[in-house]
C-alpha cells in the first residue's frame, strides 16, 4: 500500500447534459435526470480514485465554513478519506457547472472562492509519503521548491505555452508532469520535447482524449504511445485525466514501469467515463486487473525512439509494437 499526498481543489460541481455545442438560445429546457450535483474537484476525484486502488491518500484541501463545505467533509468520511486536513478557511466552498455533450465534449465554469489566496504548508505531511500529487493551484506553490527528496507529480491540464506564468513553477518542479491536449498547436512530440529541455522532467504524458496518450520516458530516452480502450459505454467524460493521473500513480508508486503504469491507468479511466460525476465510477484494482486480462490481446501502443544530432536537428523513429 503506497502513502500519497494529495493535496488540492475540493468543490461541489454541477453536471449538466446539453443537446450540442454551441448552445442556442431557449429561455427553459426539461433535461430529465440530466442534472446532477455532487463533490467533485482534482484534489477529490484523485484522492477517491487513488483510495478504491487500495492506497494510504492524505488530502490537503480547503472548503468553507458553510452547507457546502459540510457536504465536502461528509462525502470524505462517507469515501474513508481522512479530512483532517481540509481547513475550513474559505469565506465560501468552490463550486463548478460542467456542460458535457454526448461526443465527450464539456465546458467548465470553476468558482475557486477565495481558495487562491491561501497558503498551506505541507512539509511535516510529505516526511512518510512515497508520492506527493501537488495540484496547480495556489496554495501548493510555495511548497515547490521546499519539498525535497520527494517525487513530485503535477497535473497542468490545458496547456498551450510552455512558459506559462502560472504553471511553470509547477512544470519546474514536478518529476511526473501531466498535461492535456486540447490547447497545443505543434506536432505533440515536439511540444513535449520542448517542456522537457525547459524542464528536465523524468515523466511526461499528455491525455488526448478518444486517441488516448503519449508518454515521453526520460531514462528511456522514448516516446510511448497508449491508445484509448472501450470497455462500455461512455456517459460523462468529466474527471478522465484526473482518473488517469491517479492510475498511473497508484501503479508507478508499486514499482510498475512507465508504460505498464499508464496501460493500467489507461483502464481506469475508460472505467470511469462510463459513469456522470468527476468522482463517480473509479474502479477497484481488481476490476483493472480483470479488464486488463480481457484487452491485453488488444494492439495497444507504439513507440518512438528519439535522436538528437549534434546539429539541433531532431530525428523521429517511429515503430510499431502489437501486444
Amino acid at each position: 500500500m503506497s502513502k500519497i499526498l494529495v493535496s488540492g481543489l475540493c468543490n461541489i460541481e454541477t453536471t449538466l447534459k446539453v443537446n450540442k455545442f454551441p448552445i442556442e438560445y431557449y429561455p427553459i429546457d426539461y433535461p430529465f435526470f440530466g442534472i446532477k450535483s455532487s463533490v467533485s474537484g482534482v484534489a477529490y476525484n484523485i484522492s477517491k480514485a487513488l483510495k478504491t486502488l487500495g492506497d494510504d491518500v492524505t488530502l490537503v484541501s480547503y472548503v468553507g465554513n458553510d452547507f457546502e463545505g459540510e457536504y465536502v467533509l461528509n462525502e470524505l468520511e462517507n469515501s474513508n478519506i481522512v479530512c483532517d486536513f481540509v481547513k475550513k478557511e474559505l469565506k465560501e466552498t468552490p463550486t463548478s457547472i460542467v456542460l458535457y455533450d454526448n461526443e465527450g465534449k464539456r465546458q467548465i465554469y470553476c468558482d475557486l472562492k477565495d481558495i487562491q489566496d491561501q497558503n498551506y504548508d505541507i512539509n511535516e505531511l510529505s516526511k512518510d509519503k512515497d508520492i506527493l500529487l501537488l495540484c496547480n493551484i495556489n496554495f501548493n506553490r510555495e511548497n515547490l521548491s521546499k519539498i525535497k527528496n520527494k517525487i513530485i507529480a503535477t497535473d497542468v491540464h490545458v496547456l498551450g505555452n510552455i512558459y506559462d506564468e502560472y504553471n511553470k513553477d509547477f512544470m519546474r518542479y514536478s518529476n511526473i508532469l501531466f498535461l492535456s491536449d486540447e490547447a497545443i498547436n505543434i506536432k505533440y512530440e515536439e511540444f513535449i520535447m520542448n517542456i522537457e529541455n525547459e524542464y528536465h522532467n523524468d515523466i511526461i504524458v499528455l491525455g488526448m482524449g478518444k486517441n488516448g496518450s503519449m508518454m515521453y520516458v526520460k531514462e528511456d530516452n522514448k516516446f510511448y504511445y497508449v491508445s484509448a480502450i472501450d470497455v462500455g459505454t461512455i456517459v460523462n467524460t468529466v474527471g478522465a485525466g484526473d482518473a488517469l493521473f491517479a492510475g498511473f500513480i497508484h501503479y508507478y508508486a508499486k514499482g510498475y514501469a512507465p508504460l505498464e503504469a499508464l496501460e493500467r491507468a489507461t483502464l481506469v479511466a475508460s472505467h470511469k467515463i462510463c459513469y456522470n460525476g468527476g468522482a463517480v465510477g473509479h474502479p477497484t484494482e481488481e476490476k483493472v486487473e480483470e479488464l486488463y486480462r480481457l484487452y491485453k490481446k488488444t494492439p495497444k501502443w507504439f513507440g518512438v525512439f528519439l535522436y538528437k544530432k549534434r546539429n539541433n536537428f531532431t530525428c523521429f523513429l517511429f515503430f510499431f509494437v502489437f501486444k
